[in-house]
């Protein structure tokens, strides 16, 4: 298995721990993921519920929260540690500008389009930019916009398929399609970016991400050209997880049946264990009464069908009477919960022993030819 080389950060191994909030990806699982030669992550969602001890205001909160969080990641690993910011939400800016300033590594940046994203750093700024797209043509878009007014290309993008958990940057109608499977976009994007690369001379990683699960799956999605892989579901079931015990059980005892799409606040459709809360919604009974935090700009409470933010934030909690668990398709497979390092070593394992099948199958292949 290779290292991944984003800009002049090297990962020992090309897996992204992705950014799951709230609360689900914090300081200890992105050290941890550090710590083995990965990328950790840490989500910026729903910081400003997590440290509300600290500040009433929630943008208060959220930025001191972000700091804090950093700090601890810090202290624990000496390896990458990432932010995952998404544009939909509210306090998207003051989160670019905490990350930046805080000198996290790289920015994952997702759930709409970063059109802006560059428009934060500073002459100073060491942090790496990273748009989540699903399609060639948002990559394209990026490029382009960044291009021509901050004369700035992406330092990695992550080209996210519709197997993903959370939000999907798919209509209702291409979550089953397999014209926009993961293993037919990503060598769309790969071409894509491929001629920013050649015309501006600068090496953009392309990062698989959404439904892979095994060594195997890696290995197969890094020879349609991925330079690296982002998985989340496969860390929610780790020790170091930030998630209630509650949570990680969720996943534990989930079949593939419990698995569904269902609509977001935030205005994308997402994939989620169903359980007896998104049942009271689709029953109309868990609507809000105010909007205690505004965290994402296309909620509007008075038409939004429940709160995502005191959704996840009990379901983080492990009060799944009233909240629910974002999953990838894959999350149904979990069986055992294990440590950050037992995951990525079996990852490295299942990649070197499949990746050692393919080569003593292409020579006996090549020598029957002869």
């Amino acid at each position: 298995m290779n290292s991944l080389k984003i800009g002049n950060l090297l990962a020992q191994l090309p897996i992204i721990q992705g950014g799951m909030g709230v609360g689900i990806s914090l300081s200890g699982l992105a050290s941890a993921v550090a710590k083995e030669g990965g990328i950790g992550v840490i989500s910026s969602a729903g910081l400003g519920v997590l440290y509300r001890s600290h500040s009433s205001d929630y943008r208060e909160a959220s930025i001191y929260g972000l700091k804090e969080e950093l700090k601890k990641a810090r202290e624990k690993a000496k390896g990458i540690i990432g932010v995952n910011v998404m544009v939909a939400m509210s306090n998207f800016a003051d989160m670019v500008k905490t990350a930046i300033s805080e000198k996290a590594d790289i920015i994952f940046s997702g759930a709409g389009l970063p059109l802006d994203l560059p428009s934060f750093l500073q002459k100073d700024s060491t942090t790496k930019l990273a748009p989540i797209v699903s399609s060639a043509r948002a990559a394209k878009l990026i490029c382009e916009k960044w291009m021509h007014n901050y004369s700035y290309l992406p330092d990695a993008i992550v080209v996210e398929g519709p197997k993903a958990g959370g939000h999907l940057g798919y209509k209702a109608n291409q979550i089953e399609d397999s014209n926009f499977s993961l293993e037919e976009i990503v060598p769309q994007v790969v071409a894509e970016v491929k001629e920013f690369e050649e015309k501006y001379n600068k090496v953009i990683p392309v990062i698989a991400a959404g439904g892979i699960y095994t060594g195997e799956d890696i290995y197969k999605i890094m020879q349609l050209g991925a330079s690296g892989v982002q998985l989340g579901t496969r860390f929610v079931t780790t020790n170091e997880c930030d998630a209630s015990q509650t949570f990680k059980d969720t996943y534990i005892h989930a079949s593939k049946d419990d698995i569904g799409i269902i609509k977001s606040p935030v205005g994308m459709p997402g994939r989620a264990i169903i359980n007896s809360f998104i049942d009271k919604v689709k029953d109309g009974l868990a609507a809000p009464k105010s909007c205690p935090f505004d965290c994402i700009k296309t909620c509007d409470y008075k038409k939004s069908p429940y709160c995502i933010m005191l959704a996840l934030y009990n379901a983080f909690k492990g009060n799944m009477k009233n909240g629910y668990a974002f999953c990838g398709s894959n999350a149904w497979r979990a069986e055992k919960i294990q440590s950050v390092k037992e995951l990525m070593l079996s990852l490295k394992d299942e990649f070197d022993a499949f990746s050692l099948k393919e080569y003593i199958n292409d020579k006996i292949q090549n020598s029957n030819t002869k």
